[in-house]
């Protein structure tokens, strides 16, 4: 049997690198500390700043970012795999990325995906997002490979785009990985039925570690990080906001038995796109 131990840790992120790094390690540590093996930390986990003229200012390339660095160091310290859900780094080109990092057990970065889809919207309770005013999105999906499953990466927003999840299961991914810092309107209202309806539609584990609560700029975040099996069962979840952790094991011959099951991967068929109704 194949099990992988996924350790999720939730946080409530600080508005500097070092400050966040202070904040997160404790965390990861406690999260090895019960066994986990594969310990994801969510969206924007190296710093969150709602100004946009100190976000720019704070930003750091990921090889010079000390949260970054950091985790990777701790990877090695306490030979466990690591996934930053995101850091908010700095391109060459001036622009900013929303960049998932998966980090090995010897500290090395593996795999990174920049966020494809950008969190422009206006909420009816008067919040503005423009994710798009300062990161450039990415442009492609990305596996990773780990010692135990191919892992599909995505980041919050990324999880109402069921097409993106689709692929990623079609190319392999037994679990996709959804790091967040979901607004409480939006949280309260969709958070956990699209994590399990993404799990469901693909027949994959969907691992969503999350931030919560009120934060040190000011935003409000919805917590609840969650860990759902392909069925679209519930594993593991954090009831709350506050910062902490949970563990779950993931047995991995739950997703070609799920798919068997349900073989809507395999059953999908290409078709014309409607024409213009008469």
């Amino acid at each position: 049997m194949r099990t992988l131990r996924a350790g999720l840790v939730q946080l409530r992120t600080p508005a500097d690198q070092a400050a966040a790094l202070a904040h997160a390690a404790p965390l990861i540590k406690q999260a090895a500390g019960e066994g986990a093996q594969l310990i994801a930390t969510p969206e924007g986990s190296n710093l969150l700043q709602r100004d946009r003229a100190r976000l720019v200012a704070a930003l750091r390339r990921t090889d010079e970012d000390p949260f970054v660095q950091g985790v990777c160091a701790l990877a090695a310290e306490l030979k466990v795999w690591v996934l930053i859900g995101s850091a908010l780094v700095a391109r060459p080109d001036g622009r900013a990325a929303n960049r998932s990092l998966l980090v090995d057990d010897a500290g090395q970065i593996v795999q990174s995906y920049d966020k494809v889809h950008m969190f422009d919207v206006d909420l009816p309770n008067g919040d503005r997002y423009r994710e798009s005013a300062l990161y450039e999105p990415g442009d492609s999906a990305a596996l990773a490979r780990t010692p135990w499953a191919l892992l599909g990466l995505t980041i919050c927003y990324d999880i109402r785009f069921p097409g993106l999840h689709r692929a990623l299961a079609q190319a392999g991914a037994d679990i996709l990985t959804v790091p967040a810092a979901f607004t409480v309107p939006t949280g309260e209202a969709h958070w956990e039925v699209l994590l399990r309806a993404r799990a469901i539609e693909t027949g994959a584990f969907v691992v969503a570690p999350a931030q919560g609560g009120r934060h040190e700029d000011g935003r409000e975040t919805w917590g609840r990080s969650t860990i759902v099996d392909p069925w679209g069962r519930v594993l593991a979840k954090l009831d709350h906001d506050e910062p902490g952790v949970i563990v779950a094991d993931l047995d991995l011959a739950e997703v070609a038995l799920t798919r068997r099951a349900i073989p809507a991967l395999a059953n999908e068929r290409s078709f014309a796109p409607p024409g213009a109704a008469p």
